[in-house]
């Protein structure tokens, strides 16, 4: 008789269950229960104004929900200290690159990373840590900006310099705000090509990256959530859940999907 392999269960990274964000009278977030876990590649989708953004700053620890529970990585909001959750979240977004000081080195914006901090002040840093962080730029493809100051470089650079920033601390989880915003297309082929790489290694972070476009999704990533007014209004495996009449309702027009290989593209139908 043979006996079957057992496949071991994958933890969940993220649990939320009933959440919910208002903000100054308005529901950014209406509700959401969602369950990532271990392993799991996600992509959020949705209408400007659907949360997407908020969602990613809950599970960053950067806010509170208004209701409803959240657990992140292991440990609950409101039973557990923060400042021991966010060392193991890796977080690209607007917000954070605002901080980022401009006239600081490319290396020191990245490793600066390491201690969880903005803005290199006396601390001293071993060789590892800094060969960590030239490593990481050459994954992103920007090895030879190191030393330039953060405030000369395109968007595009400074997307990629961010990436390798959230890379450092070696996250367990890791968060991606639009990290192809802003990017020609050549850059944008490019990044989303070591993206895919980046989710598919042996020792990848369980990832969740927001996006506005089927086009930016890179090889690799394996589900979806798709957000319509601050609700889930879809979420499972890509090709489960990206099909026209989703995308069509949750973006209210007429949508169709296409896939080329592992990418994936979506068109407005006359």
């Amino acid at each position: 008789m043979t006996q079957q392999a057992v496949t071991p269960e994958r933890h969940a990274v993220v649990r939320l269950d009933g959440v919910s964000v208002l903000r100054g009278g308005l529901r950014i977030l209406d509700g959401l229960s969602w369950q990532v876990r271990e392993g799991e590649q996600w992509i959020i989708l949705g209408q400007n104004g659907a949360g997407k953004t908020t969602l990613l700053e809950v599970l960053s620890t950067g806010i509170y929900p208004t209701t409803g529970t959240v657990e992140i990585l292991g440990a609950r909001r409101g039973h557990s200290d923060v400042f021991d959750i966010r060392p193991r979240i890796g977080l690209t977004s607007a917000a954070l690159a605002d901080r980022l000081p401009h006239p600081e080195r490319v290396i020191d914006v990245v490793v600066t990373a390491a201690y969880g901090i903005v803005g290199r002040w006396r601390e001293t840093y071993d060789p590892d840590d800094l060969a960590r962080a030239h490593a990481l730029l050459a994954q992103l493809g920007v090895a030879h900006l190191a030393a330039r100051l953060f405030g000369t470089l395109s968007e595009g650079e400074r997307k990629r310099v961010q990436i390798a920033r959230a890379l450092m601390p070696d996250p367990e989880l890791l968060l991606l705000d639009e990290p192809a915003a802003g990017v020609d297309l050549g850059g944008r082929e490019d990044l989303v090509g070591r993206l895919g790489r980046m989710v598919t290694g042996d020792w990848a972070p369980t990832s969740v990256m927001v996006t506005h476009h089927l086009e930016e999704i890179p090889a690799g990533y394996t589900h979806v959530l798709l957000l319509r007014a601050g609700r889930a209004f879809a979420a499972g495996p890509l090709a489960d859940v990206l099909t026209p009449a989703n995308l069509s309702q949750t973006f209210g027009v007429p949508l169709g999907v296409y896939r080329y290989g592992d990418r994936w593209g979506a068109r407005l139908l006359s």
